[in-house]
């Protein structure tokens, strides 16, 4: 299975799809499978139609075919941990940002070839909005289970 793919299965469980527009944990408008933004770099507003199953899945590849390289640039080691490790990664950039990634210390933590290092990095990211979300720690379990 390809790092794209993992990545898409974890979202699918953890963000769900939704319709129409919807304001996440941490309040930002949100659309699909957990998209903040379209392909022309316009973010979801709650005001915006609905879409198709189609369409967010396909929103839901675009994402994670134009984060994955931004991922690899900053984690350049990481697909020597395999397609599994490489989508939970993916799947943490997806849902915090490859900003989020570029200043952790999570990404040292790959950059170091430390796999316990980042999984223990990865289980502090459980926050949205300030509070402990239940949903981010089963997320970021599940991806550690990966790495």
């Amino acid at each position: 299975m390809s790092a794209i793919q993992v990545a898409r299965d974890l979202c699918l469980v953890f963000e769900g799809m939704y319709l129409k527009p919807y304001l996440c944990p941490a309040a930002v408008p949100t659309i699909g499978v957990g998209s903040t933004f379209y392909e022309s770099g316009t973010r979801v507003s709650l005001k915006d139609p609905p879409i198709t199953r189609e369409r967010a899945m396909a929103l839901l590849e675009w994402e994670l075919e134009h984060c994955l390289p931004r991922v690899l640039k900053l984690c350049p080691g990481l697909p020597a941990w395999g397609e599994q490790a490489t989508g939970a990664v993916l799947d943490f950039a997806f849902n915090c940002g490859t900003g989020a990634l570029q200043n952790s210390t999570l990404r040292r933590r790959i950059n170091e070839d430390d796999d316990a290092g980042a999984r223990t990095e990865l289980m502090k990211w459980v926050r949205g909005g300030g509070k402990v979300l239940p949903g981010l720690v089963r997320r970021r379990a599940a991806e550690c289970s990966l790495i």
